[in-house]
C-alpha cells in the first residue's frame, strides 16, 4: 500500500514512527481513542442520515468493525500492563474539521463528513503500515498490518458513499482540496510519538 493508493499527498514525517516506537504504551492509549471516535462517528452519520439506505448499510458494519479494535487495542494495552487513560485532544482532527466547508445543504454537509472521514482513515492505514513495518514488538507489527488493511476499507467506504449521493467530480474537486488542506496540516504540526496523528 502506497500514498497514492490512499490518496494522500504528503507522506508522515519519518522521525515519527522511530518516537512512536519508544513510546508504544502512549501510542496505544491514543488509538484506543481514535477507534472510539471512528465509531461514535459512523453512529452519527447513521443518525443524521438514515433517510440514505446505502449509508446506514455500508456503515453499520463499521460502527461493529471499529468498536472490535477499540476492543483489540484494550487487549494489547493490558497485555503489556498499560491502563487506558484519559483521552487526549486530537489537534490533527480539531485542525482538519475548523478547516472544513460550512454549507446549509444537506447533501454537502454530508460529503463534507464522509471526505473528512476518508481522510483520517487514510492517514491511519499510512500510520499503521510505518509501525507494522518498524516498530520492535513483533505482536503488534502483526496486529498493525490487520488493522491498515481494514482502515484502508473504511477508506474506500467514505470515497464511495460521497460518489453515491454527489456528482462524483464535485466530490472529486472537494477532495483535491482537502487532501492539500491535510498536507498543509501536516506539514506545521509537531512530530509527536504519543499521537496516533
Amino acid at each position: 500500500m502506497s500514498l497514492t493508493t490512499l490518496g494522500l499527498e504528503l507522506p508522515t514525517d519519518p522521525r515519527w514512527v522511530n518516537i512512536a516506537g519508544l513510546n508504544i504504551g502512549e501510542i496505544l492509549i491514543d488509538h484506543a481513542f481514535c477507534e472510539q471516535k471512528a465509531a461514535s462517528s459512523c453512529i452519527s452519520l447513521i443518525v443524521q442520515y438514515p433517510e440514505h439506505e446505502k449509508l446506514v448499510e455500508v456503515l453499520t458494519p463499521v460502527v461493529a468493525e471499529e468498536w472490535g479494535h477499540f476492543q483489540r487495542v484494550l487487549k494489547e494495552l493490558r497485555k503489556r500492563g498499560y491502563r487506558l487513560g484519559r483521552q487526549r485532544k486530537d489537534e490533527y482532527v480539531n485542525q482538519l474539521q475548523a478547516r472544513a466547508k460550512k454549507s446549509s445543504d444537506r447533501r454537502e454537509q454530508l460529503m463534507e463528513k464522509l471526505l473528512l472521514n476518508a481522510l483520517i482513515e487514510a492517514r491511519s492505514a499510512e500510520r499503521f503500515k510505518l509501525l507494522s513495518e518498524h516498530i520492535d514488538d513483533e505482536g503488534l507489527r502483526k496486529f498493525y498490518r490487520e488493522l491498515m488493511i481494514s482502515e484502508a476499507g473504511h477508506y474506500r467506504n467514505f470515497i464511495e458513499l460521497a460518489e453515491e449521493y454527489l456528482p462524483k467530480d464535485q466530490v472529486w474537486q472537494r477532495w483535491k482540496e482537502l487532501l492539500e488542506t491535510e498536507a498543509d496540516i501536516m506539514r506545521t504540526m509537531e512530530v509527536r510519538g504519543d499521537r496516533m496523528h
